[in-house]
């Protein structure tokens, strides 16, 4: 069983912040990945990860959901994007990753991509059942 996942607690209040102001573009998304639309799952947004905050994340698939604006386009950012998900992918953490013309323009091939990631996650990484006895799980 994989140590549960931590996170910096100052992040905390600036998640709330970014759950009260989402972008045009994650507010249409996250419209569609809410309230567990997508294969049953539960999406939470704006969630902090380690030192980072990401957009839309599911534990029982492991995994992060981005939407990058136009500012991810630039050096600094994509640099500071990298380190993030090698950190998220190190901790067995999927990313995907689009930007918001693709959210605009292209809405349903990004969730016919997030669920057939959904998918394959669970199929590699199938939720354990929440009881054990003795280290045996109890069927």
């Amino acid at each position: 069983m994989r140590p549960r996942l931590t996170y910096d607690s100052t992040l905390k209040q600036k998640a709330r912040s970014l759950r009260t102001d989402m972008t045009d573009c994650e507010r249409i998304i996250w419209s569609r990945l809410r309230r567990k639309q997508v294969l049953g799952v539960q999406f939470y947004r704006q969630k902090p990860l380690g030192n980072y905050i990401v957009d839309f994340y599911v534990p029982k698939a492991k995994l992060v959901v981005e939407v990058d604006g136009s500012q991810h386009a630039n050096a600094e950012h994509v640099i500071k994007d990298a380190q993030c998900d090698a950190c998220l992918i190190g901790q067995g953490i999927r990313v995907l990753r689009f930007n918001d013309l693709q959210v605009l323009q292209e809405i349903e091939a990004v969730l016919q991509d997030v669920f057939q990631t959904i998918t394959e996650q669970l199929e590699r990484n199938p939720p354990t059942p929440p009881f054990t006895k003795g280290g045996i799980q109890v069927k």
